[in-house]
């Protein structure tokens, strides 16, 4: 099977994906978002699996350190990463991928040195602020992402509306080990 063939069939099942928990993760008292159509969410589902694949394409940059979302062909990228010049070159390539309208950059650069004590714990603050978010109706938290670093949890993608965003970002605060959180969260437009 062809590379291209093959990201077709990531992005639909990616759409797929989303779909489905879009539509799981539906809040009957929220104030309705902007439109977005099958199509709209197809195309992005596409378009974000190109990035990644472009991402991991280029040594460089470390491609599994970005997180990419998609919404009507803008592109955010965030994350942790050890140099500039990898953000340079992650905003570069994404911007080069058919269908991307425009690049976000939320990433932010990696301080000091982990140690696997540091990962593991990482992993455990990360799963509680999934929990956390996934625990509350009133934020779509399938469309968050969360990444941690050294007890820094960053909170990317996009949502509905900022309130989605002040209640996601109190929450996480609540919880137990996060020393910081980065917002980096943008509505839907």
């Amino acid at each position: 099977m062809r590379i291209d063939q093959k990201l077709f069939f990531l992005g639909v099942t990616l759409a797929a994906a989303s779909l489905f928990t879009a539509g799981c993760n539906m809040n009957q008292d929220a104030a309705p978002a902007a439109k977005t159509t099958v199509g709209t969410t197809i195309d992005d589902t596409v378009v974000t699996a190109k990035v990644k694949s472009a991402l991991l394409a280029d040594a460089a940059i470390k491609g599994f350190d970005f997180k990419v979302d998609t919404h009507k062909g803008a592109v955010q990228l965030s994350g942790f990463v050890e140099n500039q010049a990898q953000i340079d070159i992650a905003v570069k390539t994404a911007h080069a991928v058919e269908g991307v309208t425009s690049v976000e950059n939320k990433v932010a650069l990696k301080t000091g040195t982990a140690t696997v004590g540091n990962k593991v714990d990482d992993g455990i603050i990360t799963a509680k602020v999934k929990s956390t978010l996934l625990a509350d109706p009133n934020v779509k938290s399938l469309d968050i992402n969360v990444t941690t670093r050294k007890g820094e949890v960053q909170l990317s993608g996009f949502v509905d509306s900022q309130t989605q965003i002040d209640q996601a970002v109190a929450l996480v605060k609540d919880v137990e080990g996060v020393a910081r959180v980065d917002n980096e969260l943008s509505i839907k437009k």
